[in-house]
């Protein structure tokens, strides 16, 4: 597996709008092969910031890289960055190869 994740330093006033952003975008990621899960965090508040991470899941890096060529990307990013500023700076983008994964059994048995 592959994890995708951009961190991004929200202004503490900007946080509801960038809440409502993203619960109200079309993101096109089940449309994509290799899509496992899309989860949005929100972290720690700083001074003045508060600090998100978008945190994507995929079967592996060659998905996720098919996925940012494709026009689904392209759809689900084409209002990215226009608007009012909300954040502090771009999001920084990470990505990471799963090389463990643990799960707890009572849960799979509880399914």
């Amino acid at each position: 597996m592959f994890i995708a994740m951009n961190r991004f330093k929200v202004l503490k006033e900007e946080t509801a709008d960038f809440e409502a952003m993203w619960l109200g975008r079309e993101s096109h990621l089940e449309k994509n092969p290799g899509f496992v899960a899309f989860h949005m965090l929100r972290g720690p508040e700083r001074e003045d910031h508060i600090l998100y991470s978008s945190h994507t899941v995929w079967e592996n890096r060659a998905v996720f890289t098919a996925w940012t060529n494709s026009e689904h990307f392209r759809a689900a990013h084409k209002n990215a960055g226009g608007g009012k500023k909300m954040t502090l700076g771009h999001p920084e983008f990470e990505g990471f190869e799963v090389i463990q994964t643990l799960e707890n059994p009572a849960l799979k048995a509880a399914e």
